[in-house]
């Protein structure tokens, strides 16, 4: 009987937590038709939600952006249609005007992985659309997608890999470009901080996109004979001006130079 109660206290003892209680916290589940939702926090009582939504595809649909401005009980909303699926967020104030801006950053599915930005500037509870800028012919250049987007001091930064040559022959250079995105009255400014590299004959690129070293062509060799003579001049003109630094000497001195 006492072994039996000491089992019956051991399994009861065990079916009751031990320490401090340990709390998971489960990431939130968008139900449909939402896909995507991010709570961006850019001041107390002032809070931005944005979702997706949209049935029957994966591809497109719509965005909305939900503003909560609690300390003065006002609640907007923006919505756009969207191409792609949200990847990520950002939450910036590049002008450094005090309104923020929120950044959508979507993946389209193709060969490329082509990126679609969606850009707002709020003020006033009131939201403004920025048109983000796309890439030029010569940003373009080596562009397969896969962007990698960040807030780097109050500027959005853009690197992605570039690639040698077109289609399903293109190979990874392990090289990067990487933008330096503003913004100046409500338009956005960019800046390329890398510098791509220039590919030699050898089909070489110089080392994390610096410019190609210049080379200093070689002298060519003299000959023996060449060398012969060249040295042989040098003696006779150290001679001769040896003898004329003397008879300057003599003549400084008063010598009759004889």
């Amino acid at each position: 009987m006492l072994i039996g109660c000491a089992f019956i206290t051991s399994c009861s003892n065990d079916d009751k937590p031990t320490g401090a209680a340990t709390t998971i916290t489960k990431k939130p589940v968008v139900m449909d038709p939402f896909r995507y939702h991010k709570l961006v926090e850019v001041s107390p009582g002032q809070d931005y939600d944005i979702l997706s939504w949209g049935r029957g595809s994966s591809t497109v649909g719509s965005f909305e952006i939900l503003h909560s401005d609690s300390a003065a009980a006002k609640y907007t909303t923006t919505t756009g249609d969207l191409d792609g699926s949200i990847v990520d967020v950002y939450n910036s104030d590049m002008d450094l005007d005090g309104n923020p801006e929120i950044i959508i950053q979507a993946k389209g599915k193709d060969t490329l992985n082509y990126t679609n930005m969606y850009a707002f500037e709020f003020s006033n509870g009131k939201a403004q659309k920025l048109d983000f800028p796309r890439l030029n012919q010569k940003q373009r250049q080596g562009y397969r997608g896969d962007d990698n987007f960040y807030i780097k001091d109050g500027a959005l930064m853009r690197e992605f890999p570039i690639y040698n040559g077109s289609g399903k022959d293109a190979k990874p250079s392990g090289q990067k470009r990487l933008l330096q995105y503003g913004l100046r009255d409500n338009s956005f400014t960019v800046k390329q901080l890398s510098t791509d590299s220039t590919a030699t004959k050898a089909g070489q690129n110089t080392a994390k996109g610096t410019a190609n070293p210049v080379v200093t062509p070689a002298k060519p060799k003299q000959s023996q004979k060449e060398t012969k003579k060249t040295t042989t001049q040098h003696k006779k003109k150290h001679k001769k001006h040896h003898h004329t630094s003397d008879s300057d000497a003599d003549a400084e001195t008063g010598g009759d130079g004889q």
